[in-house]
């Protein structure tokens, strides 16, 4: 018991050294972010590659498996293995992560960046124009939401009954919660959750948190067996000991008599043989004088 504590708490240690490695990679993230800011800004498809690309990195770093606990691009399938597809845009359902759960459930993940609007807030000079400008930042935000929304991610038959939405900029997403205090609900509401970079490592390493007992748990029976099936082998070997003992010991008792009868006994076959030989029966063989034992006399064979 006192083992299985100690267990515990050091990995409750290992849990907080992880969050902290993962708060400084985020840490770091935010800081590449805002010296690619320029770089991304208009171009669409640069953004989300660049968020996805973030996504993949923090899931790498979680702890958890890539193609066993998550996956990446992730096609969702019905129970026959058909591709399931959106109602919205009758395309098929490709998240950017998927992350399984030990019962087999899964929670969504998809990544959504929106930073022209957000460039333009940080830059403007004048109160009036960052103002207008978190705004529209707001509205791209609410704007992913409700696509997201139409993506009818959460029916998927494994999924929780939300989606994770992950905005990669940790200085975009405070923006667009302070320019919008109803914001989170407003999504919430919508069966999304608004996530950036350290929501997402917390939520990720109670994941692996539970993996980690899903893991111990599965030893624990797995050892309970084997010494159950060890232990039925042992009670089988010692019974199976017990009866070659008791067949050592007819055999013994057997070899006993017969010997009696060849060497030892009243008129036993060796003596017997001997008189025959005193009788005139001709050999090129002696038996040991040693062997030759009992009485020779015929009345004395029992």
């Amino acid at each position: 018991m006192t083992e299985a504590y100690q267990k515990e708490s050091n990995e409750r240690f290992s849990l907080g050294n992880e969050v902290k490695k993962l708060a400084e990679l985020n840490q770091l993230m935010s800081e590449e972010a805002r010296n690619l800011t320029k770089a991304l800004k208009g171009e669409t498809k640069t953004q989300g590659d660049w968020g996805e690309m973030i996504l993949e990195t923090i899931l790498e770093k979680s702890g958890l498996r890539k193609d066993e606990e998550y996956f990446m691009q992730y096609e969702l399938k019905d129970e026959e293995g058909k591709a399931l597809r959106s109602d919205a845009e009758n395309k098929k359902m490709r998240p950017d992560a998927v992350v399984k759960y030990p019962d087999n459930r899964t929670v969504i993940i998809d990544s959504k960046v929106s930073l022209n609007a957000f460039t333009r807030y940080v830059e403007a000079s004048d109160p009036e124009t960052q103002q207008k400008e978190l705004e529209a930042h707001v509205t791209a935000v609410k704007n992913h939401v409700i696509a997201l929304s139409t993506k009818g991610y959460d029916d998927y038959d494994k999924a929780l009954d939300f989606v994770m939405m992950f905005i990669p900029s940790e200085p975009a997403y405070i923006a667009a919660m302070q320019g919008d205090s109803n914001l989170w609900s407003f999504a919430y509401d919508k069966r999304i959750l608004l996530m950036n970079p350290t929501n997402l490592i917390t939520s990720l390493k109670l994941i692996v948190d539970l993996w980690k007992r899903e893991y111990q748990n599965r030893n624990s029976l797995a050892i309970a067996e084997r010494g159950a099936f060890l232990y039925d082998k042992f009670v089988g070997f010692v019974e199976n000991l017990q009866k070659v003992g008791v067949k050592l010991e007819d055999a013994t008792k057997s070899y006993e008599n017969a010997y009696s009868l060849l060497a030892t006994g009243p008129g036993n076959l060796m003596r017997q043989a001997e008189e025959l030989k005193k009788l005139g029966v001709k050999s090129k063989k002696q038996l040991a004088k040693g062997l030759i034992q009992g009485e020779g006399e015929l009345g004395d064979n029992e």
